[in-house]
């Protein structure tokens, strides 16, 4: 792996470890409007699903520690990177404390950085919205795979971080159900930048239960 310099500029400020040593719901909407950051190239984050754990029967970590979800018990602001369909690679920041097994899926970037190599990454992509509006798609378009699991974001570790440029997330972010799960699929954990071109998939609301 050739490190990467991470490019930050003036008025970014990355995000300390507290701010991902939280439980991952509160983390996932704070999420929106940072910036990932790898290398020279940068996008906005627009779309994330919070997984959470042993009470969470769709997260990977609901089983405990295996080989693979390692990174995903390490310490908060780690990268978690996962390969999955045998063909994609997926990207999660590690979130609460050490050992607990959270993290927050990266789903979907608004390009800001970089687009020409992304778009050299990504030739598939008609559109620059459809760059990064995918977790499998981001990964690609910002050159992440899984020699970069476990990647410390906190400290920029090859190259990679997330910083807050003074963008706030929004006010009311749309609130949904996650995509594409088998279990825990009537869990609410995904946000989205309401009205951004980029996010991946319509909305998918929550179904009132009755009683």
């Amino acid at each position: 792996m050739v490190p990467r310099q991470v490019s930050r500029r003036r008025g970014e400020r990355r995000l300390p470890r507290s701010f991902y040593r939280r439980d991952p719901r509160d983390v996932a909407p704070e999420l929106l409007g940072k910036l990932l950051v790898a290398g020279d190239r940068a996008g906005r984050i627009v779309e994330v699903e919070a997984y959470c754990g042993a009470e969470d029967p769709g997260s990977h970590a609901f089983r405990g520690p295996t080989p693979r979800n390692a990174s995903m018990f390490g310490p908060p602001g780690l990268l978690y990177v996962y390969f999955t369909y045998g063909m994609h690679w997926c990207a999660n920041v590690v979130c609460g404390d050490e050992g607990v097994g959270v993290a927050v899926l990266l789903r979907a970037l608004a390009p800001r950085r970089g687009l020409a190599a992304m778009r050299l990454d990504r030739p598939a992509a008609r559109r620059d919205v459809d760059l990064c509006s995918g977790p499998a798609r981001l990964c690609q378009a910002m050159r992440i795979d899984g020699g970069l699991d476990g990647t410390d974001l906190v400290v920029a570790q090859h190259g990679i971080t997330v910083v807050d440029d003074g963008t706030p997330p929004p006010a009311r972010p749309g609130r949904g159900l996650r995509v594409g799960l088998s279990r825990g699929e009537d869990l609410p954990y995904r946000w989205w930048v309401e009205g951004d071109p980029n996010v991946s998939r319509p909305p998918v609301v929550a179904r009132e239960r009755a009683g």
